[in-house]
C-alpha cells in the first residue's frame, strides 16, 4: 500500500507542471484568436473607443501577457473561471450546470465501451481464427474507421426517424424520469461509445491471445484445471493490464467527441455551450470549459493509472 501510495502522489506531482502548460496554452490561443472579449460584451451595440478602453481596462486585458497569465492562474486556484461577457454570470454556474450531463454521456458511453469490447474481445481470442472471431475482427476494423458524428447520423436515420424508437434530440434529467434520461442519452452514448468498443476489442484480443499462448495457461489446464477458473482467474486478469493503458486516451476520446455529439442531439452539455460560446466570442466560457475538459482527461489518466498499479503487481514490486 506505502508503494501505491507513492507512486501515486508521484503521478500527482508531475500532472502539476501538464496543468499548467495546458492552462498556458489555452490562455495564448484565446489572447491571439480574433475574437475581441470587448466587441463581444458590447453585443454590437456600436461602442466607442473610450467605451471599449475602458471595458480592456477595467478586465486586465491591458496588462502584459505575463501578468495576464498569473492573474489568471491566480483566479482559477481559488475555483473563478471568469465572468461571461455575454451573459455577465460566473463561468464556473455555467460549468457546474453543463458538466454533470457530459460527464453522465461520457460515463454511460464508456459503459457500453467496457461490456462490449470486453464481450467480443475474449469471445475473438477464445474463438482464434474461426468465424466468430472472423466475423468480430471484420466488425471491429469497420467499427475504428467509423467516426462518432456518422455512426450518430446513422443511428438516428435509423432508430429514431425510421423505427421510432429514440428522440432525436433533447434531454430528460433522471431526477424527472429514469426512463426518460436513459431514452434520450441512448443514442449519443452509443454513437460515441462504438467506435471506442471497436478499438478496444482488438487490443483486448490481442492482449488475451498473448496470454493464451504462455506456459502457465497450458500448465494449469495440464494440471486439471476448468477453463473458466484458468480464463477468468488469471488469463483475463493479466490481458486487461495492456488495455488498461489504451483506456485512459480512449476516455479523453469520449470526452472530445461528446462535443459533437452533444451539439447533434442538442444536449445541454459542455460541448453544446462550448461551440456557443465560440460562435458568440465568450472567451471566458471558451477557456473554462476546454481547461475543465483538459482537467478531466488528466483525472482520467491517474484514476486509470492507480488501476493499472492494482492490476499490475510488478510495478509495486519494482518501485
Amino acid at each position: 500500500m506505502a508503494v501505491v501510495v507513492r507512486m501515486l502522489l508521484s503521478r500527482v506531482l508531475a500532472l502539476i507542471p501538464l496543468l499548467l502548460g495546458v492552462i498556458l496554452f489555452v490562455f495564448i490561443v484565446m489572447r491571439f484568436a480574433p475574437t475581441d472579449p470587448a466587441l463581444a460584451a458590447f453585443d454590437g451595440a456600436n461602442a466607442t473607443a473610450e467605451q471599449l478602453r475602458q471595458f480592456r481596462l477595467e478586465n486586465g486585458l491591458l496588462d502584459p501577457l505575463p501578468l495576464q497569465y498569473v492573474h489568471f492562474v491566480a483566479h482559477l486556484a481559488q475555483g473563478d473561471f471568469g465572468t461571461s461577457v455575454i451573459t455577465k454570470q460566473p463561468v464556473g454556474e455555467t460549468i457546474a450546470t453543463a458538466l454533470p450531463l457530459t460527464v453522465q454521456l461520457t460515463l454511460l458511453g464508456l459503459g457500453i465501451a467496457l461490456v462490449t469490447s470486453l464481450v467480443l474481445g475474449v469471445t475473438s481470442a477464445l474463438f482464434r481464427d474461426r468465424w466468430p472471431d472472423k466475423v468480430i475482427r471484420v466488425v471491429t476494423l469497420a467499427g475504428v474507421a467509423a467516426p462518432a458524428f456518422w455512426v450518430a447520423l446513422l443511428l438516428v436515420q435509423w432508430l429514431a426517424v425510421g423505427e421510432g424508437l429514440f428522440p432525436t434530440s433533447g434531454y430528460v434529467s433522471p431526477a424527472d424520469s429514469f426512463g426518460g434520461w436513459l431514452n434520450s442519452l441512448t443514442l449519443p452514448a452509443v454513437s460515441l461509445a462504438l467506435p471506442v468498443a471497436a478499438q478496444l476489442t482488438r487490443v483486448i484480443r490481442t492482449s488475451m491471445v498473448e496470454e493464451l499462448d504462455k506456459d502457465y495457461v497450458r500448465t494449469a489446464r495440464g494440471g486439471g484445471l476448468p477453463p473458466v477458473v484458468v480464463i477468468g482467474r488469471n488469463v483475463l486478469r493479466n490481458a486487461l493490464v495492456t488495455p488498461l493503458t489504451v483506456l485512459g486516451l480512449r476516455v479523453g476520446y469520449l470526452l472530445g467527441g461528446a462535443v459533437v455529439i452533444e451539439t447533434m442531439f442538442a444536449l445541454p452539455g459542455m460541448g453544446q455551450n462550448m461551440i456557443q460560446a465560440v460562435t458568440d466570442g465568450d472567451t471566458a466560457k471558451v477557456q473554462g470549459f476546454v481547461i475543465t475538459i483538459a482537467l478531466g482527461f488528466v483525472l482520467v489518466n491517474l484514476i486509470v493509472d492507480v488501476l493499472y498499479l492494482i492490476a499490475n503487481p510488478r510495478l509495486r514490486s519494482h518501485a
